[in-house]
C-alpha cells in the first residue's frame, strides 16, 4: 500500500495537470461502470430470490394445492425455487408413485441461469396425500390434477414449461395433447411414446445385454411372481440399475436418489407400471398405452431427451422429436435413465439452452 501511494505521488508530480485530469476521469468512469454492472447482477439475483407472495415466503416456497376428484379433495405438495416471470418449469417425476427428490440435482444448475422451477409430488406420492382408492390412478385423472396444479401456481402460456421424465413423460405428453394451449414449452425426458415399443426394446435390447445366467435367474423369479425376494433386487441393482438407471456404483448414488426410492409408493407403481423392471407387463394399467400416432398433434415447442444407456430406445426418442410439430432432440452420450445425474455435462446445458431459446424467440429445431 505504501509503495502504491509513492508511485502515485511521483506520477502526479510528473504528469501535467490536463493529463492528470484525464487519468482521474478514466479511473472514475471504470469504477462507476464496474459498480453499475455489479448492481445489475445484484438486482437480478435479488429479483430471482424474492418471493412476493407472503405465504410462499413464510413456507420457503412450499405450497400445498387442493386437488378436486370424484373421490374427494386432496392436497399435493409443490415447492417453488426462484422467481422468473417468463421461465417457470413444473417438474413431473417418474414412477408412478415416485417423488420430486429425483430432481434435486436441478438445484445445482437452474438457479444460476435464473430459471424458476417447481418441485411437485403427484397425488399418492410421499409428500402429498396418499389415498388408497385405485380408481384415482388413471392417466385422465392425473392430467386433470396437473391442470389444477397449473392454475394453483398461476402458470400460463407466457411462462409455463412442463418437464416430464419417465412416467412423468407419459403424463406430460397426455397433458399436452389436451391442454397444450397453456404451455410455452414441453420437455419429454427418457420416455417413449408407446409402452409396447418400450417393452419390445426391453426384451430385444436391454435384457440380452445382461449376463445370460443372471437374466435367466431374473426371469425365473419374475415367472414365479417372487418380486419380494431380496435376491431379485440384488440382481437388478448390480446388473441392471447401475447400467441403465444410474451409471455409478450403488454406494455412490446421491442421497436424493436413495430417498426417492425409499419413498416410492409401491401401490401406485405396481398398479400402473407392474412389478417387473423389464417393461410394463401383467395387469399393469399402462401396458397398452400408446400415443405415438398422436405426436403430430403436439404443436407446442418440444424438447425430447434420450440417452445412450437408457432403458428407453434413444433412436426412438430422436424419432419422437421429428414427429412433433416443433421439436428438438437432446442426446446424452454418457447418460442412462437418470441423465440429470450421470450425464450432467450434456443434460443441463441442453435443457437450459432449450428453455432460453424458447423464451428469447430464437428456437430452431
Amino acid at each position: 500500500m505504501v509503495f502504491y501511494k509513492s508511485i502515485l505521488y511521483l506520477d502526479m508530480k510528473i504528469l501535467s495537470l490536463p493529463k492528470l485530469l484525464v487519468l482521474l476521469i478514466l479511473c472514475s468512469t471504470t469504477v462507476f461502470s464496474q459498480n453499475k454492472s455489479d448492481s445489475k447482477l445484484d438486482s437480478k439475483t435479488s429479483d430471482y430470490l424474492t418471493y412476493t407472495d407472503p405465504e410462499i415466503k413464510f413456507t420457503g416456497g412450499i405450497k400445498m394445492i387442493p386437488i378436486t376428484t370424484d373421490q374427494g379433495t386432496f392436497n399435493v405438495y409443490t415447492k417453488q425455487v426462484g422467481n422468473n416471470p417468463t421461465m417457470k418449469v413444473l417438474l413431473l417425476h417418474g414412477g408412478p408413485g415416485g417423488t420430486h427428490e429425483f430432481f434435486e440435482s436441478f438445484d445445482g444448475f437452474l438457479p444460476a441461469e435464473g430459471i424458476e422451477y417447481f418441485y411437485y409430488d403427484q397425488l399418492g406420492s410421499y409428500y402429498s396425500d396418499q389415498p388408497s382408492d385405485k380408481s384415482l390412478w388413471t392417466n385422465e385423472r392425473f392430467v386433470e390434477e396437473v391442470e389444477q396444479v397449473r392454475k394453483g401456481l398461476g402458470l400460463d402460456e407466457d411462462n409455463f414449461y412442463l418437464f416430464g421424465q419417465s412416467w412423468g413423460g407419459i403424463l406430460a405428453m397426455e397433458y399436452a395433447l389436451k391442454y397444450q394451449d397453456h404451455l410455452k414449452g414441453l420437455i419429454i425426458s427418457n420416455m417413449m411414446a408407446s409402452a409396447p415399443a418400450y417393452n419390445k426394446y426391453a426384451e430385444d435390447v436391454i435384457g440380452p445385454q445382461m449376463d445370460p445366467k443372471v437374466l435367466a435367474e431374473v426371469k425365473e423369479l419374475e415367472a414365479k411372481g417372487d418380486f419380494e425376494n431380496p435376491r431379485y433386487m440384488e440382481l437388478l441393482l448390480k446388473h441392471h440399475y447401475t447400467e441403465h438407471l444410474l451409471r455409478m456404483p450403488v454406494e455412490k448414488w446421491p442421497n436424493s436418489i436413495n430417498r426417492a426410492f425409499d419413498h416410492l409408493n409401491p401401490e401406485v407403481y405396481v398398479y400402473m407400471q407392474g412389478p417387473s423392471e423389464f417393461g410394463i407387463a401383467g395387469d399393469a394399467t399402462l401396458k397398452d398405452w400408446d400415443v405415438s400416432k398422436r405426436l403430430k398433434e403436439i404443436k407446442v415447442t418440444t424438447l425430447v431427451i434420450g440417452a445412450k444407456y437408457d432403458t428407453m430406445d434413444p433412436e426412438y426418442m430422436k424419432w419422437m422429436s421429428t414427429e412433433v410439430q416443433k421439436g428438438r432432440y437432446l442426446y446424452c452420450p454418457n447418460g442412462s435413465h437418470l441423465s440429470q445425474y450421470d450425464d450432467q455435462e450434456h443434460f443441463f446445458p441442453g435443457l437450459i439452452k432449450f428453455i432460453k431459446d424458447v423464451d428469447s424467440g430464437n428456437f430452431v429445431n
